[in-house]
């Protein structure tokens, strides 16, 4: 589990392409000071296992197909700066929110503006990702927490302060940048669990007829 604080900015020092997969080989530094073969940090909000530690402060990570086929990941070339972050410590703090790692889908810039000390992005993404977003909710961007200020049927909008800006990959993206979005998982939860309540339901009374309780008395 996450929270969405970028720890730091690492680079892609290689990637080695299979068929379907590939390995990336990534450079950082804070998210190494006490890592070892197993853990998990966020390169970009997907969740990764370190898999080598190198010299040079760098490490390897596998990436199966289905997570280049949903995420952007399969668009990173050497020299790509990425958004890093370790799973959250269990004494650590919620400076953020609730970040899986999980990426829901991928959306794309689609509007860069200056707003005196802030900077709006718009996100344009897919239908079945906006009906989780939420004006004022959670949304994470390539892995960092941030506020929804702004959705409809076909974007939304986050507006970002300078530190946030200067602290991660935001400063390097355009229009047309691909990213990746995990929602609020809560919003998935819930979805999930009123349906389930309304299946229930439906199955229950579907076999609750006047033949059956004739059948056993009730008449």
């Amino acid at each position: 589990m996450f929270t969405g604080i970028i720890e730091e900015v690492g680079e892609i020092a290689g990637i080695q392409k299979g068929t379907h997969s590939c390995v990336l080989t990534i450079k950082g530094n804070k998210v190494l000071e006490d890592a070892k073969v197993g853990d998990s940090i966020a390169l970009n909000g997907v969740c990764l296992t370190v898999t080598q530690i190198l010299s040079g402060q760098t490490y390897t990570v596998d990436v199966m197909s289905e997570t280049l086929n949903r995420s952007s990941l399969a668009e990173l070339s050497n020299g790509s700066p990425v958004n890093l972050e370790r799973a959250m410590a269990a004494n650590g703090r919620f400076g953020g929110h609730i970040v899986s790692g999980h990426i829901d889908g991928t959306g794309k810039v689609s509007g860069i503006k200056k707003d005196d000390n802030a900077v709006w992005f718009t996100i344009d993404t897919t239908p079945d990702v906006l009906k989780y977003i939420v004006e004022k909710g959670s949304i994470a961007i390539d892995g960092i927490s941030l506020t929804v200020a702004y959705v409809d049927e076909n974007c939304f909008k986050v507006s970002i302060i300078p530190h946030t800006i200067s602290e991660t990959n935001l400063k390097t993206k355009k229009i047309g940048s691909q990213v990746n979005l995990e929602c609020d998982i809560i919003g998935k939860y819930v979805e999930k669990l009123l349906k389930f309540d309304n299946d229930t339901v439906q199955e229950q009374s579907s076999g609750l007829t006047e033949e059956f309780l004739a059948a056993n008395g009730f008449f």
